[in-house]
């Protein structure tokens, strides 16, 4: 059937489920939470990529407009313009892929627009009926159009929102004898994000501390089949901080942490008790409750109480050295709890920035054997115009 289909595309392609897709046995207490889109939660860029995914209190670059827009209030550069791209899930399959284009362009000395472009391409499906019989095949895919305005607020803070349109194009129209016919999903979403950036010197050295925070994905539920089924997107509150201390005059290091959590209604822990024809929604069975509600429920609906609560926060740790500000290696972690999704990985990355140019790569290294995430590169090309513009 397409619905069940379309689930299964949801739980193959979210890293909240990879254990489950590589085998790997989970603690009798698994509870993980699921969303449509989960593409919105994949890091784009290879910065970040190489230091654990945590980007939403790092200095400022090009990427910020994923992590947190408020960062390019900070950017040394008047307009940028990057592009990422990651081959995903390469230990399954080998036509999945992340693409994502993104620039900035900087007003007046405290206002910046800034805007960006994600495509995930499901590669190619052949869809089947209810009785397993082959159909027709279909590239299935997903994409996410954003612009931000970033304002600066004093001299070491400042905010930004960004607007979003998302459409998720699952099924390639296909009818369903239960549902009637589906479409690709589309919703709206909204980021409310903050910054604070203060350069100061200690020791006789330059230093940095940067802290910020970022509520991701505020927006509808998205539905495939004209409402009837409706679910929540990944709305996603971001907490980090990033410690940056200079060597001398050609070495530094930062230090990055990271906390990050579902805003989206637990599931239930026991639905066996339940009727077959039952619709569960996360939260409860027939329990259609709404955006908002969602997003202040997620704080206290787990059904182990204030320790599960505590289990669905991802933390993330990095470490970014350069020499000269040119030569960048990066290492991170990511942890996930065992019941919540069990993503547990190492990274590593490194850089090259050069006067109008920076290239990254990063890798993923699980601590699992046989993940689906093994093998993940992402590769990102950053330009400075203006730099461009002064060797014309």
């Amino acid at each position: 059937m397409i619905k069940q289909l379309r689930l299964l595309f949801i739980f193959a392609l979210t890293i909240t489920m990879a254990e489950n897709v590589s085998g790997q046995a989970t603690t009798s207490g698994a509870n993980t939470i699921t969303t449509a889109v989960p593409f919105l939660s994949i890091t784009p860029d290879s910065r970040a990529g190489g230091m654990g995914d945590a980007g939403v209190g790092t200095t400022p670059d090009v990427n910020s407009q994923h992590w947190n827009p408020a960062k390019y209030a900070f950017i040394e550069n008047d307009m940028g313009v990057g592009m990422s791209y990651s081959p995903w899930l390469r230990a399954l399959v080998d036509d999945i892929n992340l693409a994502y284009l993104v620039g900035y362009k900087k007003l007046d000395d405290v206002q910046t627009l800034s805007a960006s472009l994600r495509y995930f391409s499901l590669g190619s499906i052949q869809f089947r009926d209810a009785y397993g019989t082959p159909g027709m095949s279909a590239n299935p895919n997903e994409f996410a159009l954003d612009f931000g305005y970033t304002r600066q607020l004093s001299d070491i803070f400042a905010g930004a929102v960004s607007v979003r349109y998302i459409r998720s194009d699952l099924t390639n129209g296909q009818y369903n004898e239960s549902t009637g016919q589906t479409h690709a999903g589309n919703s709206y979403a909204a980021d409310v994000a903050f910054y604070l950036y203060n350069e100061f010197r200690a020791n006789g050295k330059d230093n940095i501390f940067s802290a910020g925070i970022n509520i991701q994905n505020i927006g509808a539920k998205i539905s495939y089949d004209d409402g009837a089924t409706k679910d929540f997107i990944p709305t996603t509150l971001k907490l980090g901080a990033a410690y940056t201390t200079e060597v001398d005059d050609y070495n530094s290091f930062s230090f990055v942490f990271e906390a990050s959590k579902l805003l989206v209604p637990t599931p239930p822990e026991d639905t066996t008790s339940y009727d077959p024809g039952d619709v569960i929604y996360p939260g409860g069975i027939n329990s259609d409750i709404g955006v908002i509600s969602g997003v202040f429920k997620s704080f206290g609906d787990a059904p182990g109480g204030f320790s599960e609560e505590l289990q669905e926060i991802n933390l993330s740790l990095g470490v970014e050295y350069w020499y000269n500000k040119q030569f960048a290696i990066r290492g991170g972690y990511f942890y996930e709890h065992e019941n919540k999704g069990n993503r547990k990985f190492i990274t590593a990355g490194a850089g090259l920035k050069m006067n109008v140019f920076a290239l990254d790569f990063s890798y993923l290294i699980p601590t699992q054997r046989n993940h689906p995430l093994e093998n993940t590169l992402r590769f990102s090309l950053t330009f400075d115009v203006d730099a461009f513009g002064n060797q014309r």
